[in-house]
């Protein structure tokens, strides 16, 4: 099978909101009048950001997932994206499975692919998400102020769960590795909560790193400091009826690890002042997922996570993940 065949065969759909999609040297996408793009592009490198085991179905869900909580961050409505694919070799079983998981998310978020590009090569995912918002309504990281709320959606730490068993340096249940597992592989992009949180929220950004190392970039964007309540551990991580009865094997310095440096989670840490309360938790009602409030911004500058009684816990294991350090 040839590149062109390829790509006619998995990846050439009929675009419906793009004005020209696949089969041209450019795509072509009309923001509708007083909107803007929002526009990020992710790369998933096998062995770096997925093992080699992965189901070639949830691997084509979870590229464009990280690519769409981008979006969700932002609070944009998802338009189109672009794939640029290196393969080791053509499998076709493998291509059924990814384009079906690819598409399938991509279609419920009515999210075209337009475009892109294929070559040979050791397995390369690049996937460029193209949104819109409202002008003036994205939501940022500088926008966090002292005195708002910090909080987290869904629940974090079941990725890192999964990685750590994958890894042997902890034995889960059954059914908890295949819930952390599915948290790992088929994240769950925080769309309709980004939406929910315009005009709501004062900054964004989504969860990809872990979940301190992500809030320090709101952190500095916005010029401020916070702290964050550890307490909050065990009710953030949905295996948390099992980490409370593994206290021997699953002990508190994991949990933290899991829960505060974990990373791939793709929820959305976002601020907020005390007077949206309530709006926070009709929007993530409304979005099918919930909101807890972890802690609070301040005017110091610097990142402190504190304990029940208000002491300074070291910070120095819970960095967020990054590539080159």
């Amino acid at each position: 099978m040839g590149e062109f065949d390829l790509i006619a065969r998995y990846f050439q759909r009929p675009v419906r909101r793009a004005v020209l999609g696949v089969g041209d040297d450019c795509a072509l996408l009309a923001p509708a009048p007083g909107m803007q793009l929002a526009v990020s592009s992710d790369m998933l490198v096998e062995g770096r950001h997925f093992l080699p085991t992965v189901q070639p179905e949830a691997l084509g869900h979870k590229a464009l997932a990280v690519n769409l909580s981008d979006l969700a961050a932002c609070g944009a409505q998802p338009l189109a994206f672009t794939l640029a694919l290196a393969l080791p070799r053509v499998d076709e079983d493998w291509l059924a499975g990814f384009s079906r998981g690819l598409l399938a998310l991509a279609d419920a978020h009515g999210c075209e692919l337009v475009g892109g590009d294929t070559t040979a090569g050791p397995l390369n995912i690049c996937i460029t998400v193209f949104g819109e918002v409202p002008a003036g309504q994205a939501l940022l990281r500088s926008g966090a102020r002292a005195g708002d709320d910090i909080y987290v959606s869904g629940t974090v730490g079941d990725a890192r769960l999964a990685l750590e068993a994958f890894r042997g340096t902890l034995s889960l249940p059954a059914e908890v590795f295949a819930a952390a597992r599915q948290r790992m592989e088929r994240p769950t992009p925080r769309v309709a909560l980004g939406l929910a949180l315009r005009g709501v929220a004062s900054s964004a950004i989504d969860v990809s790193d872990g979940l301190l190392g992500d809030l320090m970039h709101v952190l500095r964007a916005s010029g401020v400091g916070a702290r964050v309540e550890a307490s909050v551990a065990p009710e953030l991580i949905a295996a948390s009826a099992y980490v409370s009865s593994a206290r021997g094997q699953f002990d508190p310095e994991t949990l933290a690890t899991c829960v505060f440096a974990g990373g791939d989670d793709y929820e959305l840490a976002f601020t907020a002042p005390p007077a949206a309360r309530d709006a926070v938790q009709a929007a993530a009602r409304d979005a099918g997922t919930r909101a807890t409030r972890i802690g609070v911004v301040e005017a110091q500058p610097g990142l402190r996570l504190v304990d029940g009684a208000g002491h300074a816990l070291d910070l120095r294991r819970l960095h967020g993940f990054d590539h080159f350090a």
